[in-house]
Order: structure tokens, then sequence, then C-alpha cells
């Protein structure tokens, strides 16, 4: 599900931790970061192979998330775990009905202003390959809202032990206008090194326990790359479909956690 959707499998990995094996939440985060890690480092070779990624796009976005998420490694003793999850829970229905809205602009006629905006002047534009085999052209658009977006994303993946890419591939929709594939693509690319940045620190804290981290990475690295090749199988419109289901079912359990029940 995460190779498939960009974002990891630290979304699932910590409420199935949690709730099915009664596992310490610090504990499940650690070890959630670590496959995060691991299933970014597996499925981003064939998305860069293919040109579904946007590398200039990462980087630029990679340094407000990576900001994001040590601001969130400070900030993780100081909320409790409801309103965390009521916090995610929101965020993810805000974004799920984000993701649904028909985009009027993508189309747009570029006028000389845009021509001069962030996006031009880092060179961020670019092109991934269609599904009969041509090429789709794309513009990137509001670069200061997405990199507000990525610091917030970053934020709370490191509160919630995820890879922020559930939060990434929405803001890049709505901030950057990429198309879907390229969203889930660059997505991949960036977690790793999110959860890196937030793994360092639960590591020092001594919150990664090899023995339950190892066996987690290694399913989720072989569910990653699985789901990699099924991304490029998919349509668009059905990715995004696929996404905004995810997103409805994990707000409700984040919804039943918060309110002190589980799924």
């Amino acid at each position: 599900m995460g190779g498939a959707l960009g974002m990891a499998s630290g979304i699932f990995i910590v409420p199935i931790l949690t709730t099915a094996f009664g596992l310490n939440v610090h504990l499940a985060i650690a070890a959630s970061l670590v496959s995060v890690i691991a299933c970014s480092c597996a499925s981003a070779a064939p998305f860069l192979r293919d040109g579904f990624t946007n590398i200039r796009v990462a980087i630029v976005l990679e340094v407000a998330t990576t900001i994001g998420a040590l601001s969130g490694v400070a900030l993780s003793g100081l909320l409790s775990n409801q309103i965390l999850y009521g916090l995610f829970a929101f965020i993810l229905i805000v974004s799920a009905k984000q993701m649904l809205a028909k985009r009027q602009d993508i189309a747009e006629t570029i006028n000389s202003a845009a021509m001069r905006d962030v996006a031009t002047l880092l060179r961020l534009h670019s092109s991934y390959p269609s599904q009969d085999g041509g090429t789709i052209q794309y513009r990137v658009q509001r670069v200061p809202l997405g990199l507000g977006f990525m610091y917030g994303a970053g934020l709370l993946s490191a509160l919630l032990g995820i890879g922020s890419g559930v939060l990434k591939i929405p803001a890049m929709d709505a901030a950057l206008r990429l198309p879907i594939k390229v969203s889930s693509a660059t997505s991949n690319f960036m977690i790793g090194v999110t959860a890196a940045a937030s793994a360092a620190a639960y590591f020092v804290r001594g919150d990664i326990h090899p023995g339950l981290a190892a066996p987690i990475a290694l399913g989720s690295v072989l569910g990653a790359v699985l789901g990699g090749k099924l991304l490029m199988s998919l349509s668009g419109e059905r990715t995004r479909l696929f996404f905004v289901v995810v997103l409805v079912a994990l707000a409700f359990q984040m919804t039943l956690l918060a309110l002190g029940g589980e799924l």
C-alpha cells in the first residue's frame, strides 16, 4: 500500500503495532521510521529510472520537511497521543477533500509573471512518461506555499512516526499542482531523508530496537517494491481515488484512537 501510493509503510505500521500487538507507541514510531527509510531506498529507484521523480522539486522541498521533522522531535514529549491522533485525523479529512476537488486551472495560460516565478528560476518544471509511450509536460506552481506545507508534513512525520508521504502528496497536489504519479514518485524519493532525520534522534534516545525494527523493515521493503510496480501500471485518476480511500480509512482509525477507542 505504501509503495503504491508513495507514502512508505509507516502510516500503516504504527496503528498495526499499537492496536494489534499492543506495543508502546514510542517503540512503534521508532521501528516505523526504520521501515520508512528502507521502503524509500527500495521503491525510489524504479521511479527514478522511469522518469517519474522530479529530483529538483524533491531537493527544494526536503529542506523544509527536514526542518519540520527536527522540530517535531523537539515537540514529541509535549503533546498527548489523543491530541496528535485528533489533529492527524482532521488533516487527513481535509487532504482527502482537497484531492477529490476537480482542478480547473491545470491547463491555464502561462502569463509573463508566471514565467518569472520561483519554480522557473529553480528550473523545477519537467515531464513524465505517459502510458502510450509519449511524455507529458507539467509546470510547478506556488513553491513558497508548498514549502510551508512540507514543514508541517515533516513536523507530523516526526510526531507520529510516519513517512509524511500521506501529507506530502496532497500538499504537492494542492500547492505545486503536480500530477499524482509525479507526486507519489517524488514523495517516495523524499520520505527516506525525512525519516532519517527523525530516526537519528530516536536512536540516540534508545527507542530503536534492532530485533523489532529489522523484520518490519524487511517485510516493508518487499511490499514497497511490489507497490511501486503497481503504481506505474495504474492510471492517474485511479491512483488519486485509491489514495483518497486510504486517507478516509486512516482518518476514521485516527479519530477512534483520539476518542480512546481502536479498530
